[in-house]
Parts: C-alpha cells; sequence; structure tokens
C-alpha cells in the first residue's frame, strides 16, 4: 500500500487497511489536541478540580485557589469557550460549573493513570 502525500509503504498493509476505517476525521482529531491543549494547564486543571466538588463564583475560586479575580476570570473564558464550564447568574453572581459529566470522568481517570 502506497501512501503518495508521504511517499511511504506499509510493512503490514492488510493492518494499515483495517485500521483505516477506525481512524477519526482530522477534523475532530484537530479539535482532540486542541481540547487536551486547554486540559495541559495546571491552573485550569486546578479550577475543573474545584468545580468538580461544587459550583462556584469567581470570588470564591479565587480564594480557593488564592489567585486574583482577574486570572480566575481569563481562565474561565478560555474553559468556557472550550465548553468545559458553563456560567449561570444568581443574583449578582455567576457560578460556574462542569458542563457534564465527561469532564469530571476524564479529570478521574486521568489522575488515576497518575496514581499508577
Amino acid at each position: 500500500m502506497s501512501n503518495e502525500k508521504t511517499d511511504t509503504n506499509a510493512v503490514n498493509p492488510e493492518l494499515v487497511k483495517e485500521i483505516m476505517p477506525d481512524m477519526p476525521d482530522l477534523t475532530k482529531l484537530y479539535d482532540l489536541s486542541d481540547f487536551f491543549k486547554v486540559m495541559g494547564d495546571s491552573t485550569r486543571i486546578r479550577l475543573l478540580w474545584a468545580l468538580e466538588e461544587a459550583d462556584l463564583c469567581v470570588n470564591d475560586l479565587a480564594a480557593l485557589l488564592d489567585m486574583t479575580k482577574s486570572a480566575v476570570s481569563h481562565q474561565l473564558k478560555i474553559l468556557r469557550t472550550a465548553k468545559l464550564v458553563k456560567a449561570l447568574k444568581q443574583g449578582k453572581n455567576v457560578y460556574y460549573s462542569l458542563t457534564d459529566g465527561h469532564v469530571k470522568t476524564i479529570l478521574k481517570m486521568a489522575l488515576d493513570h497518575v496514581n499508577e
């Protein structure tokens, strides 16, 4: 099996042919890469971990993580853009929470992996 784009020949062409249909679309892989870039920041991981415990406002997150409100807000904007957290206005405060259970699952699985 020849690949004209990279000018390589597969050593196991039958295996390559078998795996090829299971490969995600390239656009999805770029999205996955972007996801891991967002998750690759320790401050954002700390924010996500805190939000895994409870819905919190910027003031509470800043106090919990010993950060400025401005820094917390900046990171929350990135997490919202990545659809990892959502916001709900309650009175004068905006409370943040994880978008869904997938985020919590990913965090827990990653921690389990690190703890092995």
